[in-house]
């Protein structure tokens, strides 16, 4: 397998984009609004096999202080595979130089996380569209 890395949208079909999110699952997201959302972030991974988008991430950083790295998805047949530990590490390395690098984890996935040199904060704190589905997921607690 040799996998090609974009690190520019400019030839992203956001449709198939959507559609990987779908089936990761990192949830339903419209084509319209990743566009939107990569194109206010500063950096972003997409990873190919052969013309295949398999896995994607993002950055949405400030250039001096933080450098938020979210929305990391791989299709579910190349997971274990270390493509996702990949895009993390990659997103690392191009935010190299922020004070603070911010990673949100999907309840379930910290351990990983904690593998790539991330540590849990005591201080985060979180408000949601739908509070009550984010406390349904333990994604925030209700205190």
């Amino acid at each position: 397998m040799k996998l090609e890395w974009l690190y520019s949208q400019n030839e992203i079909d956001w449709e198939k984009l959507s559609d990987l999110y779908k089936v990761a699952p990192l949830g339903n997201k419209s084509p319209e609004d990743l566009e939107k959302a990569f194109s206010n972030s500063m950096f972003k991974c997409f990873v190919f096999d052969d013309e295949k988008l398999i896995g994607v991430g993002r950055g949405l950083a400030d250039g001096i202080d933080c450098s938020y790295i979210c929305d990391v998805a791989v299709l579910p047949d190349y997971q274990g595979a270390g493509i996702g530990k990949d895009i993390v590490l990659n997103l690392v390395e191009l935010s190299k130089g922020h004070k603070k690098i911010i990673l949100y984890a999907y309840p379930g996935k910290e351990l990983f996380y904690k593998k790539l040199g991330f540590k849990s904060m005591n201080t985060a704190m979180a408000i949601f569209k739908n509070q009550n589905h984010a406390i349904e997921l333990g994604l925030v607690n209700e205190s």
